[in-house]
């Protein structure tokens, strides 16, 4: 008896070890452990596609790009948009589009996010987040088995070198950032009221969505809500002739009213959620806050007015009636819009600074402890 108490006693030690060394070197600098995910996955529409539209519908070309890539990089915007800052303060590379096939690299993660995408058709893209999400299945079951297959059969180990490991698909993080297309397809095809019914049955889809990602094995999800879609200057300029509908900071009243009900009812979604599945994580993230900050203070933050865009019509080039059209301006970095629709690199990296600490989460963990939750710290 004596020798078998020892042998547990000797096998728990090493269970205990092992545990330890999974979170043993991922300490931060405020004394709360790192989360160390391996890999991201990310869902949504422009806001975060890092080249999917651009492979797969029509190219976003020059002088997209051009602040920080020095080319077009499949984003809409001059630079980094919000999910590469993730990715850089997670010490991990910029996503690859999944639906690119030049020159990817899936090791940590991919990218199913597509510019125009809707949380439900009909929208802007036949991306929607459903079609996303079986992309994922597929992509998951099929780098599964090839890895599985090259590893079985010893090859070359760089064929396998960007795929992701089976094991960490339940280890990474798996971020959303989708809604703005259902509530602007909306406010262009029907009416204010129709929008505000609706949100329930767009809402409703992503507790589905939610559980299906979590049978596949993803525990940690960081969730957007939807920004203040009536501070966008393609907004703002339609009802210029109407003040009457603009608030204080010059954003259209209505249209942020009801981003601000799809965000009180995405918030109380999540908070179903953390109940329905105890085992995963969820942190919400008030995006819309965020950006509405940013555009109250733009002037005081070394901004121009918010309304004010750099590049009008910023994928095509051409001259009407001796004007020059698809230039940006000189100094994107003091704009918050970059085309009147997305927001600048500046823009983005001022959100993402606020945002990926805590500041504007629940709960108030920043990304790199987002696995825990806010009474149990692993």
């Amino acid at each position: 008896m004596m020798g078998f108490s020892w042998k547990l006693f000797y096998l728990f030690g090493i269970l205990f070890w092992g545990f330890s060394q999974r979170w043993r070197t991922v300490e931060s600098n405020g004394g709360s452990f790192s989360c160390g995910y391996p890999a991201i996955y990310n869902f949504g529409d422009s806001n975060s596609d890092t080249g999917g539209i651009s492979a797969a519908m029509f190219e976003i070309l020059s002088p997209n790009g051009e602040t920080f890539f020095g080319h077009p990089a499949g984003r809409a915007c001059d630079g980094r948009l919000i999910i590469d800052f993730i990715a850089e303060n997670l010490k991990l590379p910029y996503l690859s589009a999944y639906l690119d096939s030049v020159g990817t690299n899936f090791r940590h993660g991919a990218n199913f996010a597509t510019g125009g995408s809707s949380i439900r058709p009909p929208g802007y893209s036949p991306f929607n987040l459903w079609v996303q999400i079986s992309q994922f299945i597929q992509f998951k079951a099929r780098t599964t088995s090839l890895y599985n297959q090259l590893t079985l059969n010893r090859r070359n180990p760089l064929t396998i070198s960007n795929l992701p490991r089976p094991a960490e698909f339940s280890q990474a993080l798996y971020t959303i950032d989708i809604g703005q297309n259902d509530l602007a397809h909306g406010f262009q095809y029907t009416t204010v009221k129709q929008v505000l019914a609706s949100i329930p049955d767009i809402i409703g889809q992503l507790p589905k969505v939610i559980h299906t990602l979590y049978n596949e094995g993803a525990r940690f999800f960081w969730v957007h809500n939807t920004g203040p879609i009536g501070c966008l200057p393609v907004s703002v300029l339609y009802e210029m002739s109407k003040p009457w509908n603009l608030d204080k900071n010059g954003c259209v009243r209505l249209q942020n009213e009801v981003a601000m009900e799809f965000n009180r009812q995405l918030k109380d979604m999540i908070s179903q959620l953390r109940a329905q599945l105890p085992f995963a994580r969820f942190t919400y993230v008030d995006v819309y806050s965020a950006k509405y900050t940013l555009v109250s203070d733009a002037k005081n933050l070394g901004f121009v007015e918010a309304v004010n865009f750099c590049c009008g019509n910023c994928t095509k080039k051409g001259m009407a009636n001796g004007t020059v059209y698809g230039n940006p301006c000189n100094h994107p970095s003091k704009h918050i819009s970059w085309d009147g629709i997305h927001y600048s690199q500046a823009a983005n990296m001022w959100v993402a600074e606020r945002i990926l600490n805590g500041s504007f989460s629940d709960p108030p963990l920043s990304i790199q402890s987002a696995c825990h939750n806010q009474t149990t710290i692993l």
